[in-house]
């Protein structure tokens, strides 16, 4: 039977009857257009507009039951001994021992407990997979090939563009540059030149981190190596500045301009003092002065680059001083490269002049010695570069340089030790190329030459860790250059390897300076000359030293001048020699002579 429920509802409580029919639109309201409104509209440019094309992604983190690990420790204690056994007495214990190990059942029950015992020592003899076999094995050597790229370039913030005279690294983690632009042509005139020089973050090339405003133009800016923010500078008025970060961009202490230089400072370094305030700077004037940042009105000390007596000194003779070298781990000892091609070693401890600079090396080379840098492991060898070449030199030899690279076809202008790898050091050439040279792997050509810019290359300052160089040029661009981890990681054999090249070029240098000694003693002996000789013109046969020559230089002359003789009389016979219509008319000539000599002499 079905279960219903009627419902019953009027239709008037339904509601009103909607009842559809066919209407046009009706008008609500009506708002005209205004051309007035048209002038105030803003249009938007430029439109930005942002679209995500990659795939859409879903993150999952997903962590496995976590070990949980708890540290106990067990005390052992010698227990088990019956009441009356004392443990102290040795003689009862080894009885006590003897008795059991009769005992029948003892080798029963060791055997028993031998098969859980043997697991706990296999359990401890497992294998350790953290365990380094092979430690002892010599690291296998670097096989890439050299290589060196360009990462960032800071470039000259002013216009016309002035050359890097000065690059130096910040002792703080070496993450900042300090930039000194200069034009040091002489008498040079350039329109609105700006004086200024800046200080690079390295991971920021756009725009530098300080400029510095000194009222003339810096030559050479040198960090100091205890504080980050203490600069020294050299201008070109002659005076040396004190710099700030801190405080402000322009100098905070400068020199007297009554003892200041005459030439523009060339070049600046910090002593390694207990004060951290000593500087010492050189100019082309032939002046070394040293400074106190505490006191920086007055030169400490001064020194002239002239070899005569104290009293006999003059300004006017010394020696234009073009580099500075000074090694931390040497305080007292210092280096002079001149504008004549000389390399001074000096010592501050000298009492006079002539003590502080008494080693000298007159002729280093052609031109002014450009760069010149103590090796980092080996101070008594040292790099200079000058003309078309670079040399290595030892303390011990002091006639001639024990290594030296070939004469390049353009000048070069700089040069530096890598401080990592100790047999690698950098030139720069007037070409823009930069020549890395490994003197363990070869010496006649460089292991890498690479174009860094198409003008001349001025400066290069290498970055402590070895694998980043600072290259300035003339434009007044830095470029700062990686290279690779062959040419900036010492391998373990390096240092022993170079020692023995070292000692041995040493050694073969001496040699040779002892044997060309001996045979000049010689030829003193064997061939004397006297004063009246010299006096009277009778020293064709000798040299402008004095001494006499030997038979193989003669013999040798006389070759050389017969030579030239033959070739000279060659060439006069050439050209007097006739061509084909001056023979036939010289015949002709010869012809008619002869005829008038023959009727001449039968007239007779």
């Amino acid at each position: 039977m079905d279960i219903c429920f009627q419902y019953q509802k009027k239709r008037s409580e339904f509601g009103r009857q909607c009842i559809f029919s066919d209407k046009g639109p009706d008008i609500i309201d009506n708002y005209p257009s205004n051309k007035k409104l048209s002038k105030e509209f803003i249009s938007r440019d430029p439109v930005s507009r942002s679209q995500q094309c990659a795939p859409i992604l879903s993150e999952h983190h997903l962590n496995t039951m976590r070990a949980e690990f708890a540290n106990s420790g067990v005390n052992h204690f010698e227990g088990g001994w019956p009441k009356d056994i004392n443990l102290a007495d040795e003689e009862q214990t080894k009885r006590y021992r003897r008795k059991i190990e009769k005992d029948e059942q003892f080798y029963h029950v060791m055997m028993a407990l031998f098969k859980n015992m043997e697991g706990c020592i296999l359990q401890n003899n497992a294998v350790n997979i953290y365990q380094q076999y092979f430690s002892d094995i010599e690291q296998t050597p670097f096989v890439e090939r050299s290589s060196a790229r360009t990462v960032n370039v800071y470039q000259d913030q002013s216009t016309p563009t002035r050359p890097v005279t000065h690059i130096s690294w910040s002792p703080d983690n070496q993450k900042k540059l300090a930039v000194s632009h200069c034009n040091l042509v002489f008498q040079s005139v350039v329109a609105k030149q700006a004086n200024v020089s800046y200080i690079w973050e390295v991971e920021n090339p756009n725009r530098p981190l300080y400029t510095l405003k000194p009222e003339q133009s810096i030559v050479c800016l040198e960090y100091n190596q205890k504080d980050p923010n203490i600069l020294v500078s050299g201008q070109t008025n002659g005076q040396v500045a004190l710099w700030d970060v801190r405080k402000s961009i322009e100098p905070v202490d400068m020199c007297a301009r009554e003892s200041s230089f005459i030439d523009p400072v060339l070049n600046v370094l910090w002593i390694n003092s207990k004060t951290g305030t000593e500087f010492f700077s050189s100019s082309s004037d032939g002046q070394i002065k040293w400074w106190d940042t505490r006191k920086l009105s007055d030169p400490t000390d001064t020194l002239l680059l002239d070899y005569s007596k104290d009293e006999e000194q003059n300004l006017s003779n010394a020696l234009g001083a073009s580099v500075l070298e000074y090694e931390s781990t040497i305080p007292t000892r210092f280096m002079v490269g001149t504008e004549h091609g000389a390399v001074i070693s000096g010592n501050r401890k000298g009492k006079t002049a002539l003590e502080k600079i008494a080693q000298r090396i007159p002729n280093a080379h052609l031109g002014p010695v450009l760069a010149l840098q103590r090796n980092p492991a080996f101070p008594k060898n040292f790099l200079t570069v000058g003309d078309w070449t670079a040399k290595i030199w030892s303390e011990d030899c002091r006639e001639s340089c024990i290594m030296w690279t070939s004469f390049h076809k353009s000048a070069l202008t700089d040069g530096a030790w890598s401080p990592t790898r100790l047999s690698v050091f950098f030139t720069t050439r007037s070409d823009g190329t930069l020549d890395v040279w490994d003197i363990l792997q070869q010496q006649k050509q460089a292991s890498l030459s690479v174009k860094i810019c198409d003008v001349k290359l001025t400066r290069i300052k290498a970055h402590d860790h070895g694998k980043l160089l600072a290259l300035g040029n003339q434009n007044g661009t830095v470029s700062l250059v990686e290279l690779s981890e062959n040419l900036s990681a010492s391998v373990k054999n390096d240092k022993m390897l170079l020692t023995s090249m070292l000692d041995r070029e040493a050694r073969r240098e001496k040699i040779l300076e002892a044997r060309n000694r001996e045979i000049r003693l010689k030829q003193r002996q064997r061939q004397p000359c006297p004063k009246e000789d010299r006096d009277e013109g009778n020293g064709d046969d000798r040299d402008d030293a004095g001494f006499g020559k030997d038979s193989l230089v003669k013999a040798a002359e006389e070759e050389f001048y017969n030579t030239i003789e033959k070739e000279i009389a060659k060439t006069k016979d050439i050209e007097d020699q006739p061509e084909e219509g001056e023979k036939d008319q010289n015949i002709k000539d010869g012809i008619n002579k002869i005829s008038t000599t023959e009727e001449a002499t039968n007239t007779h």
